[in-house]
């Protein structure tokens, strides 16, 4: 099998394609050929500087994310079959409820950037048949993320208002899927380029939030003076007060990123006082990535790709993802 692996050091550019032996089978293990990969900021932020909650110990092999296909399986293994078209969860042992448990949340699955991986039959799901290979691989954090923020916790309804930051992968699934449900979305994004494209995705107002650094203000403006319902709340500390006055009084904030670092204290009077739903967001279980699958498949729905690179591209993927300028996932064919 072919691998891209980190050995001796941190850094996109010590990243290596690497040949290894293919791994034998386990009991209730699974061989599945990789097509796709995508990628999401924490693979930039474990392979770049070693950033990761769990801690990152090398050799590493990055990304958790791919679709593929079952080429293999092992004894007692019930959940697929050689021939299937499979994607990976990001937590191979939360396979259910509605909080990530300390034993799943040590069962991350990474190492997804390869030719081939062997894994746990219990991390993964089946794809919508209408889904391309590249098209699947984008689901298993963004999308779940997504969809356990507005739709398992959120309870989106028909004629709500979501805004939704940037137009990452997490923020255009929480796009569609707020569409699919008959709500309407206010973007945010500091390029208006981006913003057009998210209005053509359907976005029903976008802010430009270096022009307008009071997007607050301007959220609440456009919803009569009530507020939004619920902020899809990628920002972290240095957007949490803005997310918390653009919220209606009862309204719901999903914290979901940090990416404006840690450096800022944040005031939670308002929050307070509004009697906010704050609620924080990591993924979600394979039973959420499976009710989100049959939705995607009922609604015909295709996740938003900015650029595919091929395998032998990774660094150069990784780089285009660093940089922040696409609108959708970033994949990788492989």
């Amino acid at each position: 099998m072919r691998a891209w692996r980190l050995s001796d050091a941190f850094g996109i550019d010590r990243l290596e394609l690497e040949e290894h032996p293919d791994p034998e089978l386990g009991p209730a293990e699974v061989r599945v050929r990789v097509r796709a990969v995508s990628l999401n900021y924490r693979d930039v932020a474990m392979v770049e500087h070693g950033i990761s909650p769990r801690g990152v110990q090398l050799p590493f092999g990055p990304c958790s994310d791919a679709a593929g296909e079952v080429v293999e399986v092992g004894g007692g293994v019930s959940r697929a079959e050689v021939g299937d078209r499979v994607a990976t969860t990001v937590f191979r042992r939360w396979l259910d409820g509605d909080s990530l448990q300390p034993a799943a949340a040590r069962s991350v699955v990474d190492g997804a950037l390869a030719d081939h991986v062997v894994l746990h039959e219990d991390g993964l799901v089946h794809v919508p048949q209408h889904l391309t290979d590249e098209e699947a691989s984008t689901l298993p954090c963004a999308a779940v993320t997504a969809w356990h923020a507005l739709v398992t916790k959120g309870q989106v309804r028909s004629g709500e208002t979501i805004l939704v930051m940037g137009t990452g992968g997490v923020s255009i699934f929480a796009l569609q899927f707020a569409l699919l449900a008959g709500a309407r979305v206010i973007a945010t994004s500091k390029s208006d380029e981006k913003l057009e494209r998210v209005r053509a995705l359907g976005a029903w107002d976008a802010i430009n939030y270096v022009t307008t650094p009071d997007w607050a203000g301007r959220a609440v403006e456009l919803t009569g003076g009530v507020g939004v319902d619920h902020v899809v709340e990628l920002g972290g500390l240095g957007t949490m007060e803005q997310s918390f006055r653009a919220t209606r009084p009862g309204g719901r904030v999903s914290l979901i990123g940090v990416l404006t670092g840690f450096d800022t204290k944040v005031d939670p009077h308002p929050a307070m006082v509004k009697g906010l739903c704050i609620q924080a967001i990591v993924v979600g279980s394979r039973t959420m990535f499976e009710d989100m699958n049959r939705a995607i498949a009922v609604n015909g729905l295709e996740p938003v790709i900015d650029r595919v690179f091929p395998f032998d591209q990774a660094r150069e993927a990784l780089r285009h993802l660093e940089g922040a300028g696409h609108v959708g996932k970033v994949v990788i064919s492989v």
